[in-house]
This record gives C-alpha cells, structure tokens and sequence, in this order.
C-alpha cells in the first residue's frame, strides 16, 4: 500500500523513485551500484521530461493584449513494453553475476515488474578468501500494473503586445509519507500571422514556442538490510520543448498540431550514510553514495482539438514522440 501511495503521490507531481531496496545494490559497490540504478530509474525520469513538455499550447493564435486564460492541465505519458525492463549484462560490471552462470537478462526498470525474484550474486575477495553476498533486485512499480507517467499542474497565460503570450505552470509542493515534490515552469509563444493585415479573419494562427519546465523532488527511504541514517533519494529534473504550432481559427471547434524538439536532464542521487554489510565495501561507512545522470532528447509531434463554449474551453491531444503522450485541458478566459 505505501509504494502505490508513494507512486500516485509523486506521479502526480511528474516523476517516482525507487523502492526502498535500490539501496542494497550497495553490497556491489559503488560502479555496479551507479550502473544499475541508471538503468534501473532511466525510464522514468525521460518519460516524466517528455510529459512536462507537453500541454502548453491549443492554438497557434496568440492572445489579444491582457487576455488571459486560466486551465487544469493534465498530461499522460505511456511507458512501452522495451522501457519496462533492461538488460543486465555480467560483462559490464566488476562483481554482480547471476547464480545460474548467465551472462546476460532482462531484469524489471523501475517501471516493469520481474515475474520471477531475481537474484545476483556479488563475488569478492577477503582476507578469509572468496566470499560471495546475495541481492535481490528491486521490482518496479509495474508490480502494481502501473506503466504510465502522469503530470498535473495549473497553467495561466497572458496576451502581451505584438502577438507575444506568456505562460506560467505550477503545481503545489507535496510533502506525504516521506515523499516531496516541487513542479514549476515558463513559456513564451510568438504567433506571426500577427503580422499579417486583418489576422482576426485569417483563418489559421502559426505560432513558435518555447517552453521549460522544472522539477525537485525527494523520497526517504527505509527498510534497508543494513544500518544507515539519513537516507534519502533526491532528483531534479529539466525539460525543454522547442515548437512550432499551426491551428484553425474558428468560433467553437478548431484543431491544432505542433511539430518541435524535446529535450531535458535529470540528475538523482542516493544521499545518507551507510555501514556496509557485505561486498566488497563490507564494513566500510559511507557517505551520499552516488549520483545518475541523465539526458533525453528527441522529435515532438502533436495534434490536438479545442471546443470553445464562451468563457469555457475544453481540448485534447496526442503527442508522437518518445513516450507517447496524452494531453488533457480544461480552461477557462477570454
């Protein structure tokens, strides 16, 4: 039960970490450790980069000077079958192996689910001779038939002069169960038909936007199998998206569709102190183990439709990209 709280609770704020077991990877040390749990937590954290880049826009016309638009924002990313899991191959690291003798399998990401335990074996060398630690690998949050990234944040935008709006997104800091987020971020849209004579007649709006998007977050862990203190994973992540949007400019129903860039970067670390058990750090204290880099790049793809209803307006989109992306909004403004 507190993992799924754990899940919907960061979810909502973009992104989720590992379970409390991550931290027993370090019974492998700390360039087995690192290399797993990049693998390990990369999926999540590129899904929730490409999300936040989604929603900002339903038009490609730009507000009128100080008209304004206030929308609940909504965004969906889908994780696909080959992000669910990764492969861990023996050869890339110095002490994990598996007991059977195999050299390579596929073992769940964050995001997946082992449908059976799996166990690795960390082999190392003490004054005694060899000896060997045991580690089960963490299951993912698909374990809870969760495959999916989800954001949600409220988003106001404003018409400025000469066909500029600018938007503002943000999303209340949670602070639950040992689980914290901070979600906020800024774009600026330019339409040029603004340009053109008598554009409220022109029956389509094209526009350029920029966008950014920024998240923090932290997530105290427990139940480690050896003794530690202060032990927490904090994340940041950035994400930009680079596009430019065409739309139809009708009273009620209009589409739209945007074709940009996406890209942003995540950096996680495994703060806290630990005394470890076993491995070939056995009895050595540790302190903020390691940090997980990431970088996420790639072509962003939208089409979308908007119903105005006077005050209200409703829209939705699609996004090809990466991680398919689903985008809902609710607005309301003039």
């Amino acid at each position: 039960m507190r993992k799924i709280l754990l899940g919907v609770s960061l979810l909502i704020g973009g992104s989720l970490f590992a379970q409390d077991q991550i931290q027993d990877i370090l019974r492998a040390g700390f360039e087995d450790a690192t290399r797993f749990s990049k693998d390990y937590i990369a999926p999540v954290s590129d899904a929730a980069i490409y999300s936040m880049a989604n929603g900002w826009y339903n038009s490609g016309k730009a507000k009128d000077l100080f008209h304004f638009e206030i929308s609940i924002v909504s965004n969906l990313s889908v994780v696909p079958d080959d992000k669910q899991n990764f492969t861990l191959n023996t050869n890339d690291y110095n002490y994990i192996q598996f007991p059977d003798g195999s050299t390579s399998k596929q073992v769940a990401s964050i995001l997946g689910h082992n449908n059976a335990e799996q166990v690795v074996q960390v082999e190392y060398e003490t004054e005694n001779g060899t000896e060997t630690a045991s580690i089960v690998l963490p299951q993912g949050l698909g374990d809870d038939n969760i495959n999916f990234v989800p954001t949600a944040y409220l988003q106001g935008s404003l018409g400025l002069i000469k066909g500029f709006e600018v938007k503002l997104r943000y999303f209340p800091e949670i602070d639950y169960d040992g689980a914290k987020t901070k979600f906020y971020g800024a774009a600026l849209q330019h339409e040029f038909t603004s340009w053109l004579a008598g554009e409220d007649v022109f029956p389509v709006g094209i526009s350029a936007l920029i966008g950014y998007n920024r998240l923090e977050g932290s997530y105290d862990l427990e139940d480690t199998q050896m003794s530690a203190t202060g032990q927490q994973i904090d994340t940041e992540m950035n994400s930009w998206i680079f596009t430019a949007i065409v739309s139809t400019n009708l009273p009620v129903i209009n589409f739209y569709g945007g074709l940009g860039y996406v890209n942003g970067d995540s950096t996680t670390r495994l703060k806290g102190t630990y005394t470890i058990d076993e491995g070939p750090l056995a009895g050595q204290t540790i302190s903020n183990p390691y940090t997980v880099n990431s970088d996420v790049g790639g072509v962003n793809a939208t089409l979308g439709t908007k119903l105005k209803l006077g005050f209200f307006r409703i829209n939705a989109s699609y996004s090809f990209q990466e991680y398919q992306n689903i985008n809902l909004g609710i607005n309301f403004g003039y």
